[in-house]
């Protein structure tokens, strides 16, 4: 690989957390974004942060480093941990290796390298899908996409609405599925008929959100943010 691994670092004991950051600086295939001695603030910033590796503690208060591992959708880990007794838990969850403490650097190359091998096997994400519209097919490019609803005349359809104004008829697609498919850093159901690119928030409070989008009398168009999606909501929105 050309570029560095850019990773995370969470350890609730400073001391650990402060070695592990100088022996990942001293390595040439890492660049520590973030280090981090809770798993709640690691969680909330997560999805602000553009990162490729995580090195997590497992033993923790509040919330073990296997339960955040789940959290984080496939993102490739590595497990720095005192505890022998949790490998085949970590190795359940695909883990790329299981360092135990005190870490050794050597050990630390190790699985760094094993971490870049398997990253760079992964296919870079497409920023487009192919689907089935009320005109035939089309190319949906994730990042042209503001807004997507129930379509009022069959609700198995939805319409989307593109930045620059235009709306396509999605024909018999789930919210389930689309989410599936739309980088989930980027979008978020809001309601049950109603998901939004995330750069389409202007404002939001606990059960309203206006957006940039403008409706055809030049007002901007507000979404309920219902009780069940709100708590995702704001994790991806919070800094």
């Amino acid at each position: 690989m050309n570029t560095k691994l850019r990773c995370l670092l969470l350890d609730d004991e400073l001391p650990g957390l402060t070695y592990l950051k100088m022996l990942c600086e001293q390595l040439p295939e890492l660049e520590v974004v973030r280090a981090f001695n809770s798993p709640d603030v690691f969680l909330k910033e997560v999805p602000s942060l553009e990162f490729d590796l995580c090195l997590l503690d497992i033993e923790m208060p509040g919330m073990t480093g296997l339960h955040v591992a789940n959290l984080l959708r496939g993102k490739p880990v590595i497990f720095v941990t005192a505890y022998k007794e949790y490998a085949a838990d970590a190795f359940d969850l695909d883990a790329i290796d299981y360092i135990r403490k005190p870490v050794q650097k050597d050990r630390l190359v190790q699985a760094v390298q094993k971490a870049v091998k398997r990253i760079a096997a992964i296919p870079a994400p497409k920023d487009f899908v192919q689907l089935n519209t009320d005109k035939g097919k089309t190319l949906l490019f994730f990042d042209q996409v503001s807004y997507i609803k129930t379509s009022e005349s069959d609700s198995r359809d939805k319409v989307v609405q593109l930045h620059d104004g235009t709306t396509l008829t999605l024909k018999n697609i789930s919210f389930e599925k689309l989410l599936e498919i739309l980088p989930p850093a980027n979008f978020c159901r809001v309601n049950k008929k109603e998901l939004l690119s995330l750069k389409s928030v202007n404002f939001f409070s606990h059960d309203e959100i206006t957006t940039h989008i403008l409706l055809a009398s030049g007002k901007p168009l507000t979404l309920s943010l219902s009780e069940a999606y709100r708590q995702e909501f704001i994790s991806k929105v919070s800094l």
